[in-house]
């Protein structure tokens, strides 16, 4: 009785931790891809420097949510769902985006702001499926 008392208020603080880690490291990410952007466009177009820093930009992730943020591998399993982690996350940004402009008649210029509002812990969260097996339960 004890030991399952003693385990259940440690897992929200585990949750939490690893949700700062995974916002430093997405920070971190943001900061890394940008600056990574705007030295390939002297390069190459806008588009080849997006695409470039934005595919980057997903293996950096995976990096720092394998070693930094979960400190687990995932396995192969983790590799292959990756990047549909992001799939999901531009959809339902792009989703978010377009009701916020399209439907509520909103301003444009504050919805990324919505949209990552609700991406980041749906993102938080599909990573840590990914990289644990927990979903949002813990379980």
């Amino acid at each position: 009785m004890t030991e399952s008392f003693d385990a259940l208020p440690s897992e929200p603080g585990r949750v939490w931790s690893t949700f700062v880690r995974f916002l430093l490291s997405g920070a971190f990410n943001t900061a890394v891809t940008y600056a990574m952007y705007l030295v390939l466009l002297r390069f190459v177009s806008y588009r080849v420097s997006y695409t470039i820093a934005f595919v980057s930009g997903i293996i950096i992730a995976y990096c720092l949510n394998r070693v930094f943020v979960f400190r687990a591998s995932g396995g192969a399993r983790a590799v292959a769902l990756f990047p549909l982690v992001y799939v999901v996350q531009y959809v339902a940004g792009l989703a978010i985006v377009s009701i916020w402009v399209e439907l509520l008649g909103w301003s444009s210029l504050l919805a990324p702001a919505a949209a990552i509002g609700f991406t980041i812990p749906m993102t938080f969260f599909l990573t840590r499926l990914v990289f644990t097996g927990k979903g949002f339960s813990g379980k």
